[in-house]
């Protein structure tokens, strides 16, 4: 969350895009979120396509853009978008180096439900890739369970493959 409250912190736009370094968005991005926030969304993300060799993305895809729909919770993948006033407003995102996105989301959450763009931004696969699909898949579960539960997110972000920051 450091680094995009940094970043936020730098921008010179009254609404701000946090985009994945693996994460292209469509064409039509700027005038789709413009068109949101002009219709009265302070937030919002878009549908997401997973990119990749491996058969089951499309359903992965299709299951995250669901259950983001349906709880309106956003994850980094889906290209969050937010007015710089409602960032300010909810203080920025949560300096934790995993979960960022679904905490800053329910924040969100609690200003207005998120604008679901259906034009779909495409993000990589490789981790899906990498480690497998079902495997990829319990471990999100199991993280996100964990968080739920109370985990520490600096032990889940070590669970997740992240390296342990150096001081």
């Amino acid at each position: 969350g450091r680094q995009m409250n940094v970043g936020a912190a730098q921008a010179m736009r009254e609404v701000l895009l946090f985009l994945h370094a693996d994460t292209l968005l469509p064409p039509s991005a700027p005038a789709l979120i413009s068109e949101a926030i002009d219709n009265g969304a302070c937030w919002g993300r878009f549908d997401v396509r997973i990119e990749g060799s491996i058969s089951g993305l499309g359903m992965v895809a299709f299951m995250m853009n669901w259950r983001s729909r349906l709880t309106g919770i956003a994850t980094g993948d889906q290209a969050i978008f937010v007015t710089r006033e409602a960032f300010r407003r909810r203080g920025g995102f949560p300096v934790i180096p995993l979960m960022e996105d679904i905490v800053f989301s329910g924040w969100m959450r609690q200003e207005s439900p998120p604008a679901c763009l259906t034009e779909k931004v495409t993000t990589s696969g490789r981790r899906w890739e990498k480690h497998g699909l079902l495997r990829t898949i319990l471990l999100m579960w199991c993280l996100r369970a964990r968080y739920f539960l109370g985990a520490d997110p600096q032990q889940l972000a070590i669970l997740y493959g992240y390296a342990p920051r150096q001081r």
